[in-house]
């Protein structure tokens, strides 16, 4: 049977803490070459590089990330049984990370994420936003607990996880006053030739609404594409443009960006998932999450 040499994982961990070889040093009190050669050593180990230079610090590599994590619960388990054998419980609450797909509008992921910090006992709750794929990736090396998105894991994807449908919503378009009120009549086939702030290239939204703008035979002048759905709404806000966000959330998006909303779209329908390790989902803060969702998307 193969061990583990923790005294090796612990000069990795405060290392990847402190950033540099140097100041590990200074916190375990111990010479540069002995902390170097005690990771190299765990590298051998593990088979793979734990760290890559960036400048006079070091960063971990993908794999480093992995094992940062597994060692950050190792020591803090090690924390909770010594305070437990002193009679002094840690109080520490459970921990749920939450990935979400840098596609999914804030105001949708607040709603959805809201439930689980008001929960007794308390859940810290570790919030991840990445892209879906990368999250996808991250949730089979348990980096992360549990993904929000806006599609569902693709077929034949080597993660074992479950899709859990949450709602879906019609898609609405909004534009500051001025420029909702010029082209609401008529609508949708005002869209011909309007200014549009549009999700990337590869989203779901984007995919959707193109075909329907193609089946319509119109022609919007896309104006700008955005990868940070806030972005999208702050320029939209400035009046420089028409974007897209769930009719679900309507009121919301007007109060907070101060924006009309012009029109919902006909057949295009945005859905949410939770996608999760469990077929059945059993933990509480996840179960909060999707309930939210639940009753979001029935409003």
């Amino acid at each position: 049977m193969e061990w583990l040499n923790y005294h090796h994982l612990l000069y990795f961990w405060v290392t990847a803490r402190e950033g540099s070889i140097t100041r590990a040093s200074a916190v375990l009190n111990l010479t540069q070459p002995t902390i170097s050669g005690q990771i190299t050593a765990l590298e051998q180990a593990l088979g793979e590089k734990l760290f890559q230079k960036s400048g006079r610090g070091l960063v971990l590599t993908e794999m480093g990330r992995v094992a940062f994590k597994y060692a950050d619960e190792i020591f803090s388990l090690g924390k909770e049984l010594r305070e437990t054998f002193r009679g002094r419980p840690s109080g520490k609450p459970p921990r749920l990370v939450v990935g979400i797909a840098d596609v999914v509008p804030k105001l949708i992921a607040f709603r959805l994420i809201e439930p689980a910090f008001r929960m007794a006992p308390k859940v810290e709750v570790i919030c991840e936003e990445d892209e879906p794929q990368r999250l996808f990736g991250r949730l089979a090396t348990h980096e992360v607990d549990v993904v929000i998105s806006d599609a569902p894991l693709p077929a034949g994807a080597a993660v074992k996880a479950w899709n859990h449908l949450l709602g879906e919503s019609a898609i609405a378009l909004f534009a500051a006053p001025a420029l909702a009120q010029q082209y609401r009549r008529g609508f949708p086939r005002s869209l011909g030739g309007a200014p549009l702030l549009l999700p990337a290239r590869g989203t779901e939204v984007r995919r959707m609404l193109d075909q329907l703008f193609e089946s319509m035979d119109l022609q919007p002048d896309v104006v700008a594409e955005f990868e940070d759905s806030a972005l999208m709404k702050i320029c939209g806000q400035a009046g420089l443009g028409i974007f897209p966000g769930p009719a679900a959330i309507a009121r919301r998006i007007a109060r907070q960006y101060g924006v009309r909303t012009i029109g919902t779209l006909p057949d295009a329908r945005e859905r949410f998932y939770v996608i999760s390790p469990e077929r059945r989902i059993k933990h509480p803060a996840v179960l909060a999450i999707t309930e939210s969702g639940r009753k979001l998307f029935e409003e």
